[in-house]
Parts: C-alpha cells; structure tokens; sequence
C-alpha cells in the first residue's frame, strides 16, 4: 500500500490548478450570502427563530463549500490520479496499399470532365483522406515505372505531390502495367510487407498478361477505371497544338476507349476487384474493402511498454453524493453551468488546442489561403499563402526577404503574375545563376522574354501604322513578316502556334478607330479585352510547381536502367 502511495501521481495534472477557482468561488459565495443577511441585527433572536425555517440558516451556510467540495473532487478526477502500471503490447497497423497511377496520353481524353487525369487526381485524393491508418505509397507510370512516394503513413505527402504529375513529364510514352507491377514488389519487399493491396488507377490495360503472370493472393489487385465506352480523343494542347488530336500513322483521330469487361476480368484473375469511377464514394469502399488472406492487419511488435492506469472514475463515487444533494434548491443545475468556461474569443479558443501554424495550415488545404496567411508565422508559408490569396505584391515583398533559391525562383513567379516582366527575368536569371540546371526557371525566363520580345515587335507595328497617311502607307507600316515558320521572324506566331497577346487588332479595326466613327471605339474596347484574356492565358503558362523535381527524377531512373540494360523496348507496343 504504501508503495502505492509512494507512486502516486497525476496524468493529468493541470486540472489541478482548477482547486485555486474552486476555492475562490466558494470563499465568495459565503461571504456574499453573509453580506445579504442583515437581519440578525434588525431582529430579535427569540423572533428570528420563529419568523425562519429551522435549520435554513445552517444549511445555507454549507452550500457553498459543499460546492466547492464537488468542484474539487471533479478536479482532481479529471487530474487522472494513477499509482498502477499496466504492460500494454505495442501493435502496428499493417494495412499497406500502393496506389499505380497510369500516365499514359490517353488520360488526357476528355470523356470525363474536365479529363480523366483530373477526375482520376481528385479520386486518388479521395483514397488518401480515407487512409487515417495503414502505409500507403503511389506508383506512376506510363512506358516504364517510377516510385513518387515510398510506403508512408504521411497520405499528405503524396497528396501535395498528385497536382505534378501529368503524362507529359513521363520519359516513355505507353503504358506497361507489368512495369508498374514489379516496381510495387520491390517496395513491399523494401518495407517488408507480407500482404498488401494493389489499386490500379487506368483507363486502359493492353497486356492481360502483364497483370496475371504476377498475381498473388497475397496482394490482389484491384482497378478503378476511368473514362467511358464512348471513349474520348487525345488533344494535343500539351504539345503546344491546341484544338489537334492524336492521330494514326494513316491520320485517323485516335479514341481512347475504356473496356470495363476486360479490366474487370483482369481484376478477377488477379484475386481483386474493379469498379468504374463515380462521384460518390461507393468505389472507393467497394476497392478498398478487397480482402486479404490474413484476418488480421495488425502486427505486435517484439517489446511492451509500460501505461498509467487512469483511476479517476472512482473520484466519480464521491461525486455521486453531493450530486444527490444538489437536487434540493436547483444546485444541481448550477453545478454544470459553473464548470462551463466563459465566452471567448474564436481565436483564442482555437489556440488551446492547434497551434498558430497548425491553424493556418489548416486553413491552407480548407481552400482559405487569407486566413492562412494572417496566421503563419513562418516568413516562406506566409509568402505561399499570399501567393495562392492572389496577394503577388505581398508575396513578392515576403520573398525579397528569404535567401532561398526557392524563395527567388517564386519571386519571379509573382512578378510575372504582376506583368512585371523585367523583374520577373532578372529573378529567373538569378536562380539560373546559382543553379544553371534548373529547368522551370530556364522555362519562365524564356516565356517570359518571348512574350516581351512580341509586345515590342507589335507595339512597333502599331506605331508605324497610325504613321502612315493612306492604305498604302498602312501596308508599308506593317512588319515584315519573314519566314512564317520561325517564331523569332514572325511576330505573328508564338513557339505554341498562339497568336500573341497584341496580336487581336486587325487593320479593319485600326482603320475604323482612324476614320472615327462609332464602331471603332466599340471594336477598340472588344480588342483591349481580348488582349488582356490572351495575357492572362500566357501567364497562366508560367508554372510555379510544375514538377520539375519529379520529371528530373523520373528521368534520372530511365537513363539508369538503360545504362544497366533493364529497360524493355517497347517498339511495339501502342504509345498511348
């Protein structure tokens, strides 16, 4: 007993500190109640005793500390008294899925709004929020594999990844599911994971065989197919040829079909299950739910440790007794009221329990970057959250102050967001500097200098026009045009085959504004509009995380397997 006494402590000992108002509270009840009582000495005693009820002023007087008494008893169960240890086994959650993602050109189709890759993203992103338990890892691939996150509880890390991948920055075009398959091996393996779940994410598989010659019951393979039977076109505005379309080698349009019976034979083959995409989350838990040959997820991990025993329930039992008195008078309907903290500010009553930064991270991935960026602290999440508010001059501000590459690649980010395209280049310079590699930087800069570079030619163009005094002289003002196949020639044509921003006004127009009629200020204000559209369409061109980092690794890994001889020549195979 007395080596009970001697472990005694509190789990929860801050609660403690709730005796001090307890306490407090009844010293001044009882001296309230002394003060409100002035008839004593108005009164004669023989006469007070028969104008009051017997025993009302004894009781009166014990109100308050039975109060407090109660209080205090609360507090100090909710302190967490405990004087036992428990050996407690330490399991883990085994759970493991890996998630293939298929980047081959047919998830550019648009049978599904706005495109499978799209809906194929916010699907996978689903899937993660749901995994609160387990490892979880993501795969891409398209002509070969590559692992963007290894097996992790950390679902947001993959998360923040999902907005970078696109087909276009895979090193292979096609789509080896085999590839994919023994890249998922490797990573079990790697984490030495027994069972696990495979879901693969296509819209398509060409070689069934791929996918059964390495099935195990011990890691079935479910699929969550995207698209339609209908099927879709391929466009190529990732090639910088918007409204074109893939086509065959004899020019027919390509259309991407999902075959949802053969998917799901694959699926049955392979001890899975397959299920189409839908907007609700019946796919989800209808793939997620594949089962297992073990019944059991969890794995005890060779060690115990230790727990307090949490004994502050029988505090409850001396509680119990003064409650039973508290049903005299309405006391025990106070009590509650007592033990209810006072009103407070939201933001005071969020910070008991996230910090600041937990806050406005929070607020961050809720879609409420304002909020976010009121509550970071940190200088370089501040900036991000300007950034995303659409606050460029902020964030430009915030990023002048940090010494990172990082930090000046997105100040050209925002400066270019600001049309402030001087400054834009010289930040991407800069970073060029300190890193000649760095191919987003290298990317913007060369955008942004295009699109300077066309303003100028224009603005030239406009001037010598409004100079000439006849249709000849109109003629005249206008810029050679040179080779209308080089870019650098013809002010006419951007590398991506889109008219430049300055480029909307034609001669008609400028004739129109001239003679000074009615329809030219109209035609005017019609072409002011459509160029500042195209500009926003060009800025939206530059990309401040486009998964440089992701398409230099993937790279990487591709020129290493073929250095090593392991990369398979897919020749034959259908690139999309």
């Amino acid at each position: 007993m007395f080596d009970a006494l001697g472990d005694l402590h509190f789990i929860r000992p801050l609660w403690l500190l709730a005796l001090v108002p307890a306490a407090l509270l009844a010293w001044y009840w009882a001296r309230r109640r002394a003060a409100d009582s002035h008839w004593e000495s108005a009164i004669e005693p023989a006469l007070l005793d028969v104008l009051l009820e017997p025993g009302a002023r004894r009781r009166s007087r014990h109100v308050p500390w039975l109060a407090a008494l109660g209080l205090s008893l609360a507090a100090l169960g909710l302190a967490g008294p405990t004087w036992e240890r428990l050996p407690q086994p330490v399991e883990r959650k085994t759970d493991a899925l890996i998630i293939l993602f298929d980047l081959s050109l047919s998830m550019f189709a648009e049978d599904v709004p706005p495109s499978r890759l799209v809906r194929a993203r916010q699907k996978i992103a689903d899937v993660l929020r749901r995994r609160d338990e387990g490892f979880t890892a993501l795969v891409a691939y398209a002509g070969d594999a590559h692992a963007v996150v290894p097996l992790t509880d950390d679902t947001r890390t993959i998360e923040n990844l999902l907005p970078a991948l696109r087909p276009d920055m895979m090193p292979v075009l096609g789509s080896d599911l085999g590839d994919a398959l023994d890249v998922a091996r490797l990573l079990f393996e790697n984490a030495n994971v027994r069972q696990g779940r495979i879901l693969v994410v296509t819209d398509g598989v060409e070689d069934v065989s791929a996918a059964t010659e390495r099935r195990s019951e011990r890691f079935p393979i479910s699929i969550l197919g995207i698209g339609t039977e209908s099927g879709g076109q391929i466009p190529l505005d990732f090639v910088n040829q918007p409204g074109q379309v893939l086509r065959t080698q004899q020019g027919e349009p390509i259309v991407a079909r999902l075959d949802s019976a053969r998917l799901e034979q694959i699926a049955d083959l392979t001890y899975g299950r397959y299920h189409p995409l839908t907007l609700s989350d019946d796919d989800i838990e209808h793939l997620l739910g594949t089962a297992l040959p073990g019944a059991d997820d969890t794995t005890e991990v060779e060690r115990e440790f230790d727990t307090w025993v949490d004994m502050g329930y029988w505090v409850l039992l001396l509680i119990v007794p003064l409650a039973l008195l508290g049903f005299r008078r309405g006391a025990l309907a106070v009590l509650p009221i007592l033990l209810v903290p006072l009103p407070a500010d939201a933001g005071i009553w969020d910070d008991l329990w996230q910090r600041r930064d937990q806050q406005a991270y929070q607020a961050l991935r809720e879609g409420e970057p304002e909020t976010a960026a009121a509550l970071f602290d940190s200088e370089d999440w501040r900036a991000a959250a300007l950034y995303r508010s659409g606050e460029y001059a902020a964030a430009a501000a915030s990023y002048r102050r940090q010494p990172s590459i990082t930090a000046l690649y997105n100040l050209g980010n925002s400066l270019a967001l600001q049309q402030d395209f001087k400054g834009a280049i010289a930040a991407y310079e800069r970073v060029l500097e300190r890193d000649p590699d760095h191919t987003d930087a290298r990317f913007n800069k060369e955008l942004l200098e295009n699109l300077q570079r066309q303003q100028e030619q224009q603005q030239n163009a406009t001037n010598e026009q409004q100079r000439g005094d006849s249709p000849d002289g109109e003629s005249e003002g206008q810029p050679d045009r040179g080779d209308p196949g080089n870019p650098e020639q013809n002010p006419g044509q951007n590398p991506s085959g889109e008219p430049p921003p300055e480029q909307n006004e034609t001669p008609e127009s400028a004739r129109a504004a001239q003679q000074g009629d009615g329809r030219g200020d109209e035609q005017q204000s019609v072409s002011r509009d459509e160029r500042r559209d195209a500009l926003e369409q060009w800025l939206r061109r530059v990309p401040d995380d486009p998964g440089g980092l992701l398409r230099r690794k993937f790279q990487y890994e591709t020129n290493l397997r073929l250095r090593r001889g392991d990369y398979r020549s897919q020749e034959t195979d259908q690139i999309w």
